[in-house]
């Protein structure tokens, strides 16, 4: 920890020393969101992550500036596409920040559309994001890992349900032997996923991520239905993402824990997970013991039976309420709540942009002031 702290310190203090002062004499006055979105980009590193397009004919637009212009639409907790260009048009310290010397060298909203759809389709963000904490976060010991999901609302029409076949004289099924092992369809999804026969890639894969109607139930006991999508987050101390998956708004959190751990795992070296009553699987915390972490996962109530966690396991559960505000965080001021795209690669898109710009927050954070 200790070495991070020194490297966003030094990184932090170059800005300030030299960056900003120079930047302010080519581009103009610099206000606390400029320069913020500034050590945004200079953490990201976004132009290693563009594809560059070679062949015939009239010259691609940029997509560095085009993904820069992304980042701030996060950063300035901007609606739409239309309000960036209008932001864009208006502010030119913003504009050249970009890469556009004029406003009439900003590209129209057709080709933002275009490159919005490359960057989904290409997964831009999470490989963005999948670098940032390996740069940031590959050498840190975590103490715990706060994992959660939450509903994303979608603009779309819920996908409908295929209808069952009946056949005219199904078939029996099997029955298994005694002693004989489940066969893959035989399992239920956590169990295929511990089963040790699945890769990580094969586990994403199988979950579904299209726009369906989900419920959850909040602290209350009160039911809460919606049309989109759900987002599941691995976080960090210091409330910074290491982890994320987007399903269907139908999927339990709990289907989604085992493929969100082995990304997390590959990523940083933590010591604890931490999950509440959702994630109540035998299956979930055996992985999570087999990856050598401690997990402490919160109990339902069953009748009269008292779940009270031992009191250093309840100290440590607390932190859970990392991953709490950070959905709150990404909701409230980086676009979380103003998902206008469709599809589930798009919606992720959008999001990740939001998560790139919360990340490097949180990192610009724990540098200690002064």
């Amino acid at each position: 920890m200790s070495g991070l702290l020194q490297l966003l310190g030094q990184f932090s203090s170059i800005f300030q020393r030299e960056l900003f002062p120079a930047m302010q004499g080519a581009v103009g006055p610099l206000s606390a969101t400029h320069q913020r979105f500034a050590q945004t980009l200079g953490l990201l590193e976004l132009d290693g992550f563009v594809a560059v397009q070679h062949g015939r004919g009239r010259p691609a637009h940029d997509r560095g500036a085009i993904a820069r212009a992304f980042v701030a639409k996060a950063i300035w907790n901007l609606p739409t596409t239309r309000a960036t260009l209008d932001r864009l048009q208006s502010d030119a310290v913003l504009r050249r920040m970009c890469g556009w010397e004029t406003a009439a060298a900003i590209p129209d909203e057709t080709i933002f559309s275009r490159a919005f759809a490359e960057f989904a389709g290409t997964e831009f963000g999470q490989r963005v994001h999948a670098a940032l904490i390996e740069k940031t976060q590959g050498q840190r010991l975590i103490g715990h890992i706060s994992r959660d999901a939450s509903a994303i609302e979608g603009r779309e029409k819920p996908t409908p349900k295929p209808t069952p076949v009946v056949e005219a004289t199904p078939a029996k099924p099997k029955r298994r032997k005694a002693g004989e092992p489940k066969r893959p369809e035989q399992m239920k999804r956590t169990e295929r996923q511990c089963s040790g026969s699945m890769t990580l890639e094969e586990m994403v894969a199988e979950l579904p991520r299209v726009c369906d109607v989900g419920s959850k139930t909040n602290s209350a006991g009160h039911k809460h239905f919606w049309i989109g999508y759900k987002l599941h987050l691995d976080v960090a101390d210091g409330q910074i993402p290491i982890s994320c998956l987007l399903t269907s708004a139908s999927v339990h959190d709990s289907q989604a824990a085992i493929p969100l751990a082995e990304m997390t795992a590959r990523r940083v070296t933590n010591l604890y997970d931490l999950m509440d009553k959702g994630y109540e699987s035998e299956y979930i915390r055996q992985h999570s013991e087999k990856l050598g972490h401690v997990p402490i996962i919160d109990r339902q109530k069953r009748g009269s039976e008292e779940n009270t966690m031992a009191p250093h396991q309840a100290v440590r559960f607390r932190e859970r309420t990392a991953v709490e505000r950070v959905y709150a965080r990404l909701k409230d001021e980086f676009g979380g709540q103003t998902v206008r795209v469709r599809g589930a690669a798009k919606v992720m898109a959008h999001l990740m942009f939001g998560i790139l710009a919360l990340t490097v927050d949180q990192l610009l954070r724990l540098i200690p002031p002064g």
